[in-house]
């Protein structure tokens, strides 16, 4: 049971917003391709999981904070015993450890996953006893992209790598699944806590008078739009929309990129470029 669905975040769509409306620097296309194939992961990784013919509770994308320190979670299986916890990756080409450092074939040092794990589970752990709950838990890195691979990596590491999923997903099917209020009541909580706003999350660089105004297309993106009665037909895809739902979503878009801004009848008729 999807308790806490999957969603885009905040960081993603402005991201998406400011790429269809102005040319994004070399930084800024960087961080989006690393949002999209994070996002990318983070779905086949639920794909998978909806497989499983278990009635677990599963919770996607959960800011939390504890001892005042905030700390970000991918995906939590509530099963019987234990609670799992995941640190999704989508990440490829070829790794090595060193001395427990972490570097990309070329040398490059990367952030060690490990360490970041063990962090999180240390807080969530924290965060359970403080509001009650002593449960055990378990704590993986899923590498999904089938074109990962580490070099010199210990058997004891708690990764998943991608050769191994399919053993992975067979021995979850295993682990009993008799839910009942008191785990319903530790999901609710763990929602009730959720942060709606990320703190690790970065914006693009951009300026009201910079970006393209008009309605887009919610499917391709596109300003091709052609306006038919009440309908907005997109001529780049052929998708439809009526024509109050895409002003709505424009305003959505507007009041994400600039929230500090009033929302005014004429500033909605310039970002909609009429």
């Amino acid at each position: 049971m999807n308790i806490k669905p999957r969603v885009v975040s905040d960081e993603l769509k402005a991201y998406r917003i400011v790429k269809s409306r102005k040319i994004l620097s070399v930084d800024d296309s960087a961080q989006l391709v690393r949002l999209e194939k994070g996002y990318e992961g983070e779905w086949l990784f639920n794909e998978r999981v909806d497989q499983l013919s278990k009635e677990w509770l599963v919770l996607n994308d959960l800011q939390l904070e504890s001892n005042n320190a905030n700390f970000q979670i991918d995906s939590i299986l509530i099963t019987q015993k234990p609670l799992l916890l995941f640190e999704i990756k989508n990440h490829e080409g070829d790794y090595y450890i060193e001395d427990d450092k972490w570097f990309y074939i070329n040398g490059s040092p990367v952030q060690n996953p490990i360490n970041q794990l063990e962090r999180t589970e240390s807080l969530f752990h924290r965060m359970l006893q403080d509001h009650g709950y002593n449960i055990p838990i378990e704590s993986y890195i899923v590498y999904v992209n089938p074109e990962f691979y580490l070099y010199n990596a210990p058997r004891n590491l708690p990764i998943i790598f991608p050769n191994q999923l399919n053993r992975f997903f067979a021995k979850l099917e295993k682990i009993p699944t008799k839910i009942n209020q008191h785990h319903m009541r530790l999901a609710k909580k763990l929602v009730s806590l959720h942060k709606n706003v990320s703190l690790y999350s970065k914006s693009p660089n951009y300026t009201y008078n910079e970006l393209r105004k008009g309605i887009i297309c919610a499917n391709c993106r596109s300003f091709n739009l052609e306006s038919k009665k009440m309908v907005l037909l997109c001529k780049n895809c052929g998708a439809l929309e009526d024509i109050h739902s895409a002003i709505l979503r424009s305003v959505d878009e507007f009041t994400l990129l600039f929230p500090e801004r009033k929302i005014t009848t004429s500033i909605i008729f310039d970002w909609c470029n009429g």
